[in-house]
């Protein structure tokens, strides 16, 4: 039996799945994706066994950074529907038991945005103060986010005659977070969406909401109180949201982003892991998951780590050492149009793979057995491609894809009308990949996910245990021991191609293990710790002592 505490602190035994509106199902025909579509589409969701749906921006935008430039944090974009049909959905959603959450993007708006134009236009506008302004470009310039698309933080305006500061890209203003007004906006924005039934925000960019920049005489001397005072809102508003930070900096430094009384963010994502796992695979040496998961501490009592294999943007290996980053560049990024940013891969993981689905499924059963709640980005329970002759991250970011027919599925409108085209890949366009064919296929990637997705849902040890790297004695092995109350839990993985000899270490006080995962078909534990396993396998395994009340099953 589940406890209260475990049900209300929903996130830690989490599977968050994002999709983006626009490409994930077409409700009208007219091209684009849009709430009726997703709607149309719950029930999938829920029999994936998807617990949590992440959003990407829906708001209205002019889409200069795929809807990332916001001119309205109080809308839906018109492309996509009303916000009676957002509200519709998030009442599908809730009632098969799937939470919503939005993302929050308040690091900057759109320079279309109202609030914008009235402050560029009038030195005396309420909103002047609402952006950073300077009337001389500094000399000393931050880092600059996309270098392929800027060479400066500071735009000069010719309306204001003043430069305005922009981390991201020109067009993309930032908001003055030094102001009180600022911060009281961001909180109705807030009030807002919760009111309207979403369980919480992905926060986009949260380091550079706080970051130091021409207005550091305007911030709190911890700019962490905005953040502090963000969650203090979360949970005065609802107290079981969550707000998930979008934090990559060094381990060391990313835990500050929870809080010291972890009262601030109560989830992050770990960049470092994604990257440690390429690594990892392409080496076929568990060393650098070892290494890295070392480097993770215990979040928190009530916060969580958010684990993924891919995400919406490029496979970011900006944090991890130079040499290691090099190494993954080198195994799956070896024409030089698939990276980006000169820190990333703007490829998805089956074509970075060959497609080989035993490797796929290695990955998969790696990031559901991690410390912390997975993350799925649409499309990685089908092995969906990539398109690259789509500008940057779009290659990611093409349309879901249901069936075989014209335009996958997706839409009924011409091919010409799609809001971006469809994978034309042969070995990873919809005629070879989508969902219709792979829900008939009992040994598909999409069948395998779904049972995996139960079992791990059922396993709560998984999102709430204590996870320790067991030496296997092999540096092809990946081992951990899990626990969590009176529940252990054993998993192996082998990172090589060929087959391995495996010993598990530390059982002596256990009596009872049991298979709850696994590649194939294994001898029962019943007798001996030591088995055989596949090249690319894995196993999941459950310990019990005798006087242990629950049953293994």
């Amino acid at each position: 039996m589940v406890s209260r505490a475990i049900s209300d602190v929903w996130w830690k035994n989490a599977v968050v799945y994002c999709l983006d509106v626009e490409t994930y199902m077409d409700g009208n025909g007219d091209g684009v994706g849009d709430f009726k579509g997703l709607t149309e589409r719950v029930d999938y969701l829920a029999g994936l066994g998807v617990t949590c749906v992440w959003l990407m921006p829906f708001y209205p935008s002019p889409n200069r950074d795929d809807g990332y430039d916001i001119t309205d944090f109080y809308g839906v974009d018109p492309r996509l529907g009303t916000l009676g049909d957002f509200v519709e959905f998030v009442h599908a959603a809730r009632d098969r038991g799937i939470r919503v959450i939005a993302d929050l993007v308040v690091n900057h708006t759109s320079h279309e945005h109202p609030w914008f134009e009235s402050a560029r236009s009038d030195p005396d506008s309420p909103y002047r103060d609402w952006y950073v302004w300077l009337e001389n470009k500094p000399d000393q310039e931050q880092d600059v986010i996309f270098p392929d698309a800027e060479d400066s933080n500071w735009e000069w305006d010719e309306r204001a005659q003043m430069y305005y500061l922009h981390r991201f890209y020109a067009e993309q203003p930032d908001l003055n977070v030094g102001n009180p007004d600022v911060v009281d906006e961001i909180h109705r924005i807030m009030g807002f969406w919760l009111q309207l039934g979403v369980s919480g925000f992905r926060v986009d960019a949260v380091p550079f909401l706080i970051e130091e920049t021409a207005i550091e005489e305007e911030m709190p001397e911890d700019p962490h109180v905005l953040l502090h005072d963000m969650r203090r809102y979360l949970d005065r508003r609802r107290g079981d949201a969550i707000m998930l930070g979008e934090v990559n900096l060094e381990p060391g430094e990313r835990e500050a982003f929870f809080g010291e009384a972890g009262d601030e963010m109560v989830g992050l994502f770990n960049f470092v892991m994604s990257g440690a796992t390429f690594l990892a695979l392409a080496h076929e040496d568990a060393e650098p998951l070892a290494r890295h998961l070392k480097e993770t501490p215990t979040p928190p009592d009530k916060c969580q780590w958010f684990n993924f294999i891919r995400n919406h943007d490029e496979l970011n290996l900006s944090k991890l050492p130079a040499e290691e980053r090099k190494a993954i560049m080198d195994a799956y990024a070896q024409d030089e149009d698939v990276r980006i940013f000169d820190r990333g891969i703007r490829r998805r993981t089956p074509p970075m793979l060959d497609g080989d689905q035993n490797r796929m499924r290695l990955m998969y059963s790696l990031l559901f057995t991690l410390p912390g709640s997975p993350v799925l980005w649409y499309g990685e329970e089908i092995g969906m491609g990539d398109e690259l002759s789509l500008e940057g991250r779009m290659a990611v970011r093409t349309p879901m894809q249901w069936s075989g027919a014209d335009n996958g599925g997706f839409s009924t409108a011409s091919s010409d009308d799609l809001v971006r085209p469809m994978v034309k890949d042969p070995d990873f366009a919809p005629a070879q990949v989508n969902v219709m064919d792979q829900r008939r296929d009992r040994r598909s990637l999409l069948n395998w996910m779904e049972r995996a997705l139960r079992l791990r849902k059922e396993c709560p040890e998984l999102g709430w245990g204590h996870c320790e790297v067991l030496d296997a004695g092999d540096p092809a092995l990946f081992v951990t021991r899990i626990e969590w109350e009176q529940r252990t839990m054993f998993t192996v993985h082998n990172l090589a191609t060929s087959e391995r000899d495996v010993s598990i270490p530390q059982v002596a006080d256990y009596t009872s293990l049991a298979d709850v995962f696994s590649d194939g078909d294994y001898e029962p534990l019943e007798d001996s710790t030591s088995f055989t396993i596949a090249g690319s396998g894995y196993r999941w395994i459950r310990a019990l002592r005798t006087d242990d009340p629950v049953q293994l099953i």
